[in-house]
């Protein structure tokens, strides 16, 4: 039955395993297996039989030794950045945003393809995906066979397993075969999820949640949801829908939502509803551009930081709705840290921030609030981009012991992949 809890074998554990020690490395390179079993709770046995492992595949290499009291000194290693690259791909409602990471995480290339309102056609996105993802090879120069996997994020509701996005209610698309449409175009690895589980994974490894427990990672974009990590790991619920947060009902009888509801919070914080609020407070601002989403954001922005009346109360009065929902995330799942992220963050910054930390103490509980922090995603690159690239990452660990199982009749590696754990991370 669909939703059904799948039990985890063992390799589906030392996968997990490998993918958190080698998420360790990435972390604290140069580092020894000892600090190694001590960060993961591994035995050092098991270490050392993955780091093993993970020399093997080139992914690290051993960089010397370390001084350790009264004993032998310890061996270190580090990422090797030349042993791969990994691909993120940020499919938007108004771009294509992709880049190359090395195996480090090191951004070596980046391409972006804006998307002209109406041309979310999937063969119009797929076109879009592949072009870019062509232009950062190109850029990096890095050999088809050094590229191990292609990350790709997409709105909406997904099936990581089949590669099918099931539901994008800003595009209206209904159970696409994505990766089956990528794949006729791109010869890599594929793997699929959506924005706020990279997001998530993102400020997990290298962002404002690492070191939390437990955190909510709000993305602010055209569209709105939150990146949910409770109790350590990625939270994805039965069938990998968790943080659906923008469809949760904000005003009873609201604004209509493309998912066909009223009054949901993404009608009200997205890029399409900020842009209404500021229409509604003001229907001939100079700051309001009807047809695009950034320059209207860019303009509120620039603004606020010149004081324009207009501009800091439509930031303001975008805060008090963002500040009740981010409050109810607050109440529900007491949070060590609330990380607002995604492009309209972004440009918008410290002056929504510090609005809607006014906001969320205007309605949480004082208990979970005073254990809360409310910050902007200090992520220099695209968060997207980068946590899809981990995904790419896991499901390369993951085929480890299947090199030879994944090609074709003409000796080519397939161009679809599957990954069925869900990471430590």
């Amino acid at each position: 039955m669909r939703g059904a809890p799948v039990k985890r074998t063992s390799r589906d554990i030392r996968t997990a395993n490998r993918y958190e020690v080698l998420r360790q490395i990435i972390a604290a390179s140069p580092t020894s297996r000892q600090e190694l079993a001590a960060a993961t709770g591994l035995s050092l046995a098991t270490v050392a039989t993955l780091v093993g492992e993970l020399l093997d595949l080139r992914m690290i290499t051993e960089v010397g030794f370390e001084d350790s009291a009264g004993g032998r000194p310890r061996g270190l290693v580090a990422v090797n950045t030349s042993g791969g690259a990994l691909i993120g791909v940020d499919i938007a409602e108004t771009y294509v945003h992709v880049e190359l990471f090395d195996l480090a995480l090191n951004v070596l290339a980046r391409a972006e393809e804006d998307m002209r309102p109406g041309e979310s056609l999937p063969e119009q996105v797929v076109s879009h995906v592949a072009a870019a993802v062509g232009s950062v090879v190109a850029q990096a120069g890095v050999e088809a066979a050094r590229v191990l996997g292609v990350g790709v994020s997409v709105p909406g509701q997904v099936d990581r397993d089949t590669g099918i996005a099931e539901y994008a209610p800003n595009w209206d698309w209904h159970d696409v075969p994505l990766l089956d449409l990528l794949s006729e175009h791109i010869a890599y690895p594929l793997y699929l999820d959506n924005p706020l589980r990279a997001c998530a994974v993102a400020e997990l490894w290298f962002g404002a949640a690492r070191g939390h427990g437990d955190a909510v990672v709000v993305n602010l974009g055209t569209g709105v949801g939150a990146g949910l990590v409770l109790g350590g790991g990625l939270h994805r619920g039965v069938s990998n829908s968790a943080g659906e947060w923008g469809h949760t009902t904000l005003v009873l009888d609201g604004r209509l939502c493309h998912c066909g509801n009223h009054g949901c919070v993404e009608t009200y914080v997205g890029a399409p509803g900020i842009m209404l609020n500021l229409r509604e407070l003001s229907p001939c601002s100079p700051l309001l551009h009807p047809e695009d989403q950034t320059a209207t954001i860019d303009a509120l922005a620039r603004g606020v930081g010149t004081g324009d009346p207009v501009a800091v109360k439509v930031v303001r009065d975008t805060a008090r709705y963002l500040g009740a929902a981010v409050a109810d995330l607050v109440n529900l799942l007491n949070p060590e840290v609330v990380v607002l992220s995604s492009w309209v963050a972004s440009r918008l910054g410290e002056p929504l921030v510090q609005e809607v930390r006014e906001a969320v103490a205007r309605h949480a509980l004082r208990r979970p609030l005073a254990a809360t922090e409310i910050v902007l995603s200090p992520i220099p690159t695209d968060p997207v981009c980068l946590g899809a690239a981990t995904f790419a990452l896991e499901g390369a660990l993951q085929s480890v012991g299947q090199r030879g199982a994944g090609k074709d009749t003409a000796g080519k590696r397939t161009t679809r992949a599957r990954s069925r754990t869900a990471p430590p991370s």
